[in-house]
């Protein structure tokens, strides 16, 4: 292979650059450049010493909680409302990042194509050659927004030819070099010509040549910018849009919430407990259910507290207006000189039953008004000795009737002075009821006690009653009793999990049965 020949005398402008250094640029067609020093220098415009590295880490302030109590004052209304524009700003963001990254890569692909598709019409053309381009003006690649130069490298020097009158070559670098040595196949960068990008190319144009070259992005930059400024605009008035959906979206979704917000205020200011309207099966409606679930509970508690406090009240005013009259009488007569020993005897003998069944209601009433389960108070125990303890104080007040009792053991974990008293209820309440040498029938199999008398039995119409508190059917009414045993019986039986029923015995009379059940694993260990 063999050197180009070099250009004739008259037309050549070609010189060579000494290895010091490279000279300015001549006036005429041909410039010459040196090849560049090895990369890795500082970058123009640096200051001496700078080290880039340390500028790109800059701490952060780390957010402070004066912040994050602003965050709790703003309404939910205005945080979802933030939250969609945030979430809808970020997608806009990434997708104009996108869609510009790809439009910027296919404009540069296209005019890389095309540079590189002119450059080898270029190289098989005649203005492939240097002294063919030594003679063409300047102004006919000009006019096209071209920029042109044949390069020459001869070892450590290298010598460009451009057109007549070009007074800014293409700049011509490593790359192209590279190419003019037959390194590489092309080359492809951008590069600043009088201060405007371009995109320059260089392909191989013979032995130790390289054909450069440079094309304005210019038009490509507005393209661009037009791109960047519409994805302003459009992801602007995308967020406010998404920022004005979501301020109405969050209203319209929180609008059963304010509801109950205002019910709830409402129920505070009035102690109404109206239930709200509901709109809709969504999960606000379920709230709402929820809530006017919850107001009709309360509404029952209240009742049934009006309720107790009045009958509490009912069964309270008989005995003490029943010792107020025997006390009356007692004062009247002594001061007329006196009852008779039998009768005095007598009325102070009510006067202490009377005594006996104020203390009884009103310890039944306190027990009612236990809400809480026993805990402190729970232990082992076997309901079959419970039943046993009962009996035996029964059989003591109801000396006349016969208790048949079929006992097996049953452990329970529970409370052995509130079970013990539901039981003497049950079985109270049977020999109440009893004829006069009538048989109780008490058993107790696999935590199921039940006890069955002789009596008149249950009414069809009392049986879903004769648990509740101080309710006595008709054949009840004339017979001593607060009306609070059963009920007890059954409060007891909740607080241990179990429950109790009322039904008709095989002889005709009442049959109750309760259940309670068995301890667990756990605490028999």
């Amino acid at each position: 292979m063999t050197d180009p020949p070099p250009p004739p005398p008259a037309r050549s402008a070609a010189a060579r650059v000494p290895p010091t250094g490279p000279p300015p640029p001549p006036p005429g067609r041909t410039v010459h450049h040196r090849r560049p020093t090895s990369p890795g220098s500082p970058r123009d415009g640096d200051p001496p010493g700078k080290d880039r590295s340390r500028t790109d880490g800059a701490d952060r302030a780390a957010p402070t909680p004066e912040s994050g109590r602003l965050l709790r004052r703003l309404s939910l209304r205005t945080r979802v409302g933030a939250l969609v524009a945030l979430t809808v700003g970020m997608a806009v963001a990434l997708t104009a990042l996108a869609a510009y990254l790809t439009v910027s890569s296919q404009l540069t692909r296209t005019v890389d194509e095309t540079l590189l598709e002119r450059a080898h019409d270029v190289v098989t053309s005649p203005l492939g050659d240097r002294f063919t381009l030594d003679r063409l003006p300047a102004e006919a690649f000009l006019a096209a927004d071209m920029r042109i130069a044949i390069v020459h490298v001869d070892g450590q020097q290298s010598t460009a030819w451009v057109p007549q009158g070009e007074q800014t070559p293409p700049p011509v670098g490593e790359p192209e070099l590279a190419v003019a040595q037959g390194v590489e196949q092309y080359s492809l960068r951008t590069a600043a010509v009088d201060g405007e990008p371009h995109r320059v190319v260089a392909v191989p144009a013979g032995p130790q040549l390289a054909l450069v070259l440079a094309q304005s992005t210019q038009q490509t930059e507005r393209i661009l910018e037009r791109m960047r400024l519409v994805s302003f605009v459009v992801g602007g008035l995308g967020i406010a849009i998404a920022t004005w959906a979501g301020v109405s979206v969050a209203q319209a979704g929180l609008r059963p919430v304010r509801r109950l917000t205002e019910a709830a205020e409402h129920v505070a200011a009035t102690q109404r407990l109206d239930p709200i309207e509901v709109e809709g099966d969504d999960e606000l409606a379920r709230l709402a259910h929820a809530f006017n679930a919850m107001l009709a509970a309360l509404d029952d508690a209240r009742s049934r507290q009006t309720r107790l406090v009045a009958d509490a009240g009912h069964e309270l005013r008989t005995p003490l207006t029943s010792m107020r009259t025997n006390l009356d009488l007692l004062a009247q007569s002594d001061r007329q000189g006196g009852l008779p020993p039998d009768e005095r005897a007598q009325l102070i003998t009510d006067v202490r039953a009377q005594i006996e069944e104020l203390s009884q209601l009103m310890g039944d009433l306190v027990e009612l008004s236990r809400d809480d389960a026993p805990t402190a108070a729970q232990q082992q125990i076997d309901l079959a000795d419970v039943v046993r303890d009962a009996l035996g104080r029964v059989r003591r007040r109801a000396p006349g009737l016969t208790f048949d009792a079929d006992l097996s053991s049953w452990p329970v974990l529970g409370e052995a002075q509130l079970l013990g008293r539901a039981v003497t209820n049950l079985l109270d309440n049977a020999a109440k009821y009893s004829p006069p040498g009538g048989t109780v029938s008490v058993t107790l199999r696999q935590g199921v006690l039940q006890v069955s008398d002789e009596g008149p039995g249950i009414a069809d119409e009392d049986l879903p009653h004769v648990f509740e508190r101080f309710y006595r059917s008709s054949e009840a009414r004339g017979r001593p009793g607060s009306g609070l045993g059963l009920a007890i019986v059954r409060t007891t039986a909740e607080r241990h999990g179990g429950r109790v029923d009322a039904d008709r015995a095989p002889s005709g009379g009442a049959r109750l049965t309760l259940r309670i059940p068995a301890a667990s694993s756990e605490s028999l260990a």
